[in-house]
C-alpha cells in the first residue's frame, strides 16, 4: 500500500472533493490535506475547515496552476474538480467542456513539466460509457466510450488525456469511473433533487415534487463507499489502469423515488417535467468492478435503504 504525507484534492469545496477531504481526515489524521478555491464558499468544508490548507487558485489559469504544485509538492493528487452538471451541460455546453478541459489540461501539463511525479487519481465517471444496450452489461471497463451529453464528452476527453499521458509522460496516473451515488451535497443529482423537494413539501415550501426521466435503471453506491474507494484505487491500484467503481444495489430510479416518499411524514404529489427531460439519456448503468475489488481488496458495506434515509434527513436538516 502506498503512504502519502501530502495530498492536493483538486474541487475540494465541491461535493465529492469535501467528502472526500473528511474521509481522508477522519481515517489519516496525519496526511497534510490541501485544496484549492475559486470563490470562498466553505460551507462544505465545515467540519474540516481547521484541519486543511486551502490556496485560491483557478485551475484554467496554467500559471497559477503551475505555482501551486511546486508550492504544495503533493504525494497524490485527486483531480475531482469538474462542473458535474449534465441537464445544465445541455444549455451550457462551451463553459462546462471549455472548463472541464482546460483545467485537467493544465494540471497534467504542469506535472509533466514539473520535477515532481505523484500519484494522479483522475476521477471519471460512468457518464463516458454513455447508452448501452442490455446485451453489453454489466458495463465492464473495455465497453466501448459513447458519451450521451456535453458534460460526459468532457469527461471523455479528461479520461483519454489522461490516458495519453500516461502512456507518452510516464506520469502515475489512475482513472476511476464512479457510477451513481447518494450526495446531500448535491442538488441536481436525480436522488438528491428528489430528497430535497420532499424536505421542502414536508416544510410547507412546495406543493408538488417534479421529476424527469423515471426509467433509467443505475447501479446506486453510498457515499462512504465511495469516498474509500477513491482512497483504495490512489493506495492500492495499479499505475496506468482504468477502474468502474460502483454499489451493490441496482435499481431503477422510479423506484427510488417511491421509496424517498414513503419515507416522508406527509402526502407527495408529482408530475414530470418536460425540463428535466434529456434528448438523449442514460438509461442502463450497471458496472462491472471485478477488476477495482480484486485490485484494490474492496467491497461496498453500506446499507442501501439507509443510505437514503440519511440523505433524506441531511435535507430536512438543510
Amino acid at each position: 500500500m502506498r503512504k502519502f504525507k501530502k495530498v492536493f484534492i483538486t474541487g475540494i469545496c465541491g461535493s465529492g472533493g469535501s467528502y472526500l477531504a473528511e474521509y481522508i481526515s477522519d481515517n489519516f489524521p496525519n496526511i497534510q490535506i490541501y485544496g484549492n478555491y475559486r470563490n470562498r464558499n466553505f460551507k462544505n468544508l465545515k467540519n474540516i475547515l481547521s484541519k486543511i490548507k486551502l490556496f485560491e487558485c483557478d485551475l484554467n489559469n496554467y500559471l497559477s496552476t503551475e505555482k501551486l504544485i511546486k508550492k504544495i509538492k503533493p504525494c497524490a493528487i485527486f483531480h475531482l474538480a469538474s462542473n458535474a452538471d449534465v441537464r445544465l451541460s445541455f444549455d451550457k455546453p462551451r463553459e462546462i467542456i471549455n472548463n472541464n478541459n482546460n483545467i485537467t489540461l493544465n494540471l497534467l501539463e504542469t506535472i509533466r513539466k514539473s520535477k515532481i511525479n505523484p500519484i494522479i487519481l483522475i476521477c471519471s465517471t460512468s457518464e463516458v460509457y454513455g447508452t448501452v444496450k442490455k446485451k453489453d452489461t454489466p458495463i465492464s471497463e473495455k465497453n466501448m466510450i459513447n458519451p450521451a451529453s456535453p458534460y460526459a464528452v468532457s469527461k471523455t476527453f479528461q479520461d483519454l488525456l489522461s490516458q495519453t499521458y500516461y502512456k507518452n509522460f510516464n506520469l502515475r496516473i489512475i482513472i476511476t469511473r464512479m457510477f451513481s451515488y447518494f450526495n446531500s451535497r448535491r442538488n441536481n443529482l436525480f436522488s438528491s433533487n428528489w430528497a430535497k423537494q420532499i424536505a421542502e413539501i414536508e416544510k410547507g415550501k412546495r406543493k408538488i415534487l417534479k421529476h424527469g426521466n423515471l426509467n433509467s435503471i443505475r447501479t446506486i453506491i453510498g457515499i462512504n463507499d465511495a469516498m474509500e474507494a477513491y482512497w483504495k484505487a490512489a493506495t492500492l491500484g495499479k499505475i496506468g489502469e482504468i477502474y468502474n467503481i460502483g454499489g451493490g444495489k441496482t435499481i431503477k430510479i422510479g423506484k427510488i423515488l417511491n421509496l424517498l416518499i414513503k419515507m416522508s411524514n406527509c402526502k407527495i404529489k408529482t408530475m414530470t417535467d418536460k425540463k428535466l427531460l434529456r434528448k438523449t439519456d442514460v438509461t442502463l448503468q450497471i458496472p462491472n468492478c471485478s477488476k477495482f475489488k480484486r485490485h484494490c481488496k474492496w467491497e461496498p458495506k453500506e446499507n442501501f435503504e439507509t443510505s437514503m434515509k440519511i440523505l433524506l434527513e441531511d435535507f430536512r436538516k438543510q
